[in-house]
């Protein structure tokens, strides 16, 4: 007998917003409008391989809405990226542009590839066709990208060179998530962790917990799991337990976030790091623990598995990694979950900072930018807070009635037009 599939990013996405539109009596004909993206394009991306061969990969490209500003979204290379999926992260791009309040859109893209099987011209050939073939719909003030899954400053400053060259001029503000070399900005590599990061001390004094000691389990371990761990590490927790996709280790005593990853750099995985036990990504989400950061991929806390979790708080560094089901068991058992829309929101808000330095053509130090970053990422963290109070409601469907009811607010007063 098949075991059901999971629910798709895009019916997770449906869901959560049909939550959020009942809880604010929101005006049918604006939810039916936000029910749909505005623009889905599918394209073939022919490369040339290293052995002269020609392979297709499908691109996609997602336009949720822009009724507050331009498209902005990551774009993935993953052999799992789907439309549904892509449809489904585009609209909670909607959500979590909303919910820290800065004026953009929600879009998504992916192409559906195997990055690990690939060289480097491979990938910088399929970067710049596929750039090449959305170019119409992304621009400065239209849509701008970023990276996400296996993408990075690498493949962004190609995009960025082969829409500057389509165009005669260098466009800087095409796409955020760039090298310093080409126009970046400082703390955008770790400002998602960043955001992850503040958002868990802030959580902890709510719960009446202190950084000191504080146990911390991480699954994922690439950009933002890393990072999050250093930071984290850095301020006094001790990280006892981090995974990637081949499995996990786990030290009671606490790990060395810089060892590890230096571990991951030499062997391609966290697992073997020496003096620590292996285990599961499964074991690592059911850790006794203070605070646990799923920082991988979605879906990853279900009905099946959430009622083993035994965290306090969990702070959402990956995009939608609770289903509803796992969001309602958790609520059961009283613990915590900052949700994704506002915990891993720190990457779009440096995102709209280097956004602003290229419009302006300026470069701002990294204490500048990492000011900015903590302070929007807690004033947004108590304006959920407040709602989640005055609704008596957890911190996702708080979140949820924020952004939903911005993004709303916005349509109404745009109207519908022709």
């Amino acid at each position: 007998m098949e075991e059901p599939s999971l629910p798709s990013a895009y019916d997770v996405a449906l869901k959560q917003l049909a939550m959020a539109a009942e809880m604010i009596n929101l005006d049918p004909n604006i939810h039916e409008i936000l029910k749909y993206p505005k623009r889905c394009l599918i394209v073939a991306v022919p490369i040339r391989m290293d052995n002269g061969e020609v392979k297709v990969f499908t691109g996609y490209r997602v336009q949720h809405t822009d009724a507050r500003g331009p498209y902005k979204g990551g774009i993935r290379y993953h052999p799992s990226v789907t439309l549904e999926e892509v449809k489904g992260l585009a609209m909670l791009m909607t959500w979590k542009c909303a919910v820290v309040d800065i004026p953009y859109g929600g879009a998504k893209g992916g192409i559906v590839c195997d990055p690990k099987k690939m060289s480097d011209l491979e990938l910088e050939r399929l970067t710049r066709r596929y750039t090449a073939m959305i170019a119409d719909i992304i621009g400065p003030f239209r849509d701008v990208p970023a990276p996400d899954i296996y993408t990075g400053p690498r493949e962004m400053a190609w995009l960025m060179d082969t829409y500057s060259q389509l165009h005669g001029y260098l466009i800087p503000e095409v796409v955020t998530g760039k090298p310093l070399s080409a126009w970046g900005s400082e703390g955008r590599l770790e400002a998602t962790a960043r955001g992850v990061v503040v958002c868990i001390k802030e959580a902890i004094k709510e719960l009446g917990m202190g950084l000191r000691g504080l146990k911390v389990a991480i699954q994922g371990y690439g950009n933002v799991g890393s990072n999050a761990a250093r930071i984290i590490a850095d301020e006094g927790c001790s990280i006892i337990a981090v995974s990637d996709s081949k499995g996990g280790i786990y030290n009671p005593e606490g790990l060395n976030p810089d060892k590890v990853l230096e571990h991951k750099k030499a062997t391609g995985s966290v697992v073997g790091f020496p003096g620590a036990k292996t285990i599961t990504n499964e074991e690592l989400l059911a850790m006794e623990c203070d605070v646990l950061v799923p920082a991988a991929l979605g879906g990853q806390l279900t009905e099946k598995n959430a009622e083993n979790v035994r965290a306090k708080l969990i702070v959402e560094a990956a995009n939608g990694p609770t289903t509803p089901e796992a969001d309602e068991i958790l609520a059961e058992k009283g613990i915590m979950v900052v949700p994704d829309i506002l915990a891993n929101a720190g990457g779009v808000c440096v995102s709209y900072l280097e956004w602003i330095q290229n419009l302006h053509r300026e470069h701002w130090p990294l204490e500048e930018v990492n000011r900015k970053l903590e302070e929007k990422m807690s004033q947004s963290y108590h304006e959920v807070k407040k709602v989640a109070q005055e609704k008596e409601v957890d911190m996702r469907k708080a979140a949820m009635i924020l952004a939903v009811g911005r993004v709303a607010d916005s349509l109404k007063t745009l109207g519908l037009w022709p």
